[in-house]
């Protein structure tokens, strides 16, 4: 029988502490790199255009999603520690391209690289610790904990570069090689992770299935020396996968523009934000940063209280707030130009999204069936990203075609939309009649 693990346990597990860490780590090398160096250097250094520095982050982008699924059903086939340590040696590989190739191909495909390296962060560690947290799926601290590693490492990589930078007077080599440096600790930190899923009670269904799945492989498959055998097992594994995704995912269709309007959002906001605040608020960059410390700030100190909270009262209050605070507040930063006025609006954006993430990582959580975690979290992951490939899309367009606010009252829109997609969602999670 499968039992609950209380969550602070979880925060203390071998796991999810080693999995804190490579979050952490592997953000702060994503930070730096598409926030505070790669623009700089491949604009200023380089000298190429902003087209070629587009595509470069697209395909990183790219690479990050197209390899979530993937890598999340790997997971759970080879194990936390292989995959994860195998991906880590490609983003090594691709901090080495960035430091020695100059040209347009070599960065465009060292980001393509990095995407593919990062994209089982997320579904390793959704994974991990929806199978550590039970059938009551009681993980929003261990959610909010993995957020604050993210946004933290996040903030914390372009701080630190730019500090960096200043001290070695733009040296590009020094950076690199320090973002060398976090590359194999990152790697070292994912070598104590688990060889195998961490499911509680499920390790022998699993393995099970796996013996049941290998001896029928072997048994119309003998052994013998093809070397077309490794791949028709894979194909065997990958169809066998799709089967039981398709008859064990049995939820509200509903769920899935609800994940890509989760991240479309900031797809909106991100392209434009800083664009916004110089130009139409007149804000210094001083005070940019000072604003991006209040709202940032307040989320991550918000995350793990805000996490608990959900774990006692669940998720529905959490998220019905958050999605009406967050559409209201972005709908009124449209509006004022007060400075005082604009710190209070992106308080309260940070509040809401504190509110908001926890809480919908464990609603998604609860969706998740037993059966191919992985593969399903990667799925949706690479779902929910998705938004952040258009989000910057439509984002330009409406700055360059209506009006600078319009991105702001669009994710305003969204916010609202979403309020109401959960509010049904909350009230029929499932469909009606399996999945067949």
């Amino acid at each position: 029988m499968q039992t609950d693990i209380k969550p602070a346990k979880i925060l203390r597990s071998p796991f999810f502490i080693a999995m804190w860490l490579t979050l952490f780590l592997v953000e702060i090398i994503k930070g730096a790199l598409l926030v505070a160096v790669l623009p700089v250097y491949m604009d200023n250094i380089l000298g190429l255009s902003a087209g070629v520095i587009g595509v470069a982050f697209a395909l990183q982008y790219l690479g990050d999603n197209l390899f979530r699924a993937p890598s999340g059903w790997a997971a759970e086939r080879i194990g936390f520690r292989a995959t994860m340590v195998t991906a880590l040696i490609c983003t090594l590989i691709a901090v080495i391209m960035i430091l020695f190739l100059k040209s347009a191909v070599g960065l465009s495909m060292a980001c393509l690289i990095l995407g593919i390296g990062t994209s089982p962060l997320w579904p390793c560690a959704m994974t991990g610790v929806t199978a550590m947290s039970g059938p009551q799926n009681k993980n929003g601290t261990a959610m909010g904990a993995l957020e604050m590693a993210a946004l933290g490492g996040t903030g914390l990589g372009p701080v630190g570069m730019n500090w960096l930078l200043e001290r070695t007077n733009h040296d590009y080599r020094t950076i690199f090689l320090v973002l060398m440096g976090c590359a194999i600790l990152v790697i070292l930190v994912a070598m104590i992770l688990p060889g195998r899923v961490v499911a509680q009670g499920g390790q022998a269904a699993e393995a099970g299935d796996a013996g049941e799945d290998r001896m029928s492989t072997n048994q119309k498959y003998p052994a013998k020396p093809n070397l077309l055998t490794p791949f028709i097992r894979l194909q065997q594994s990958v169809k066998r996968t799709l089967h039981r995704v398709r008859s064990t995912l049995n939820v509200n269709p509903l769920v899935y523009p609800a994940l890509f309007m989760q991240s479309f959002v900031i797809g909106l906001l991100s392209p434009v934000i800083t664009l916004y605040t110089r130009t139409d608020l007149n804000i210094s960059p001083n005070l940019y940063s000072l604003l991006l410390i209040a709202g940032g700030g307040i989320t991550v100190i918000a995350l793990l209280p805000v996490g608990k909270m959900v774990d006692k009262f669940g998720t529905k209050p959490f998220l019905n707030v958050g999605f009406l605070m967050a559409a209201a507040s972005l709908f009124v930063f449209s509006t004022v130009t007060a400075i005082p006025v604009v710190f209070g609006i992106v308080m309260l954006v940070g509040v809401s999204y504190a509110m908001i993430l926890p809480a919908w990582n464990a609603f998604v959580a609860t969706l998740i069936p037993e059966g191919e975690r992985g593969a399903i979290w990667g799925f949706f992951l690479t779902l929910q990203g998705s938004g952040m490939v258009f989000g910057p899309i439509v984002s330009g367009l409406l700055w360059d075609h209506i009006s600078h606010p319009a991105p702001f009252i669009a994710s305003a829109l969204v916010m609202a939309g979403l309020f109401v997609v959960h509010f049904v969602l909350a009230r029929k999670p499932y469909r009606t009649a399996p999945a067949g």
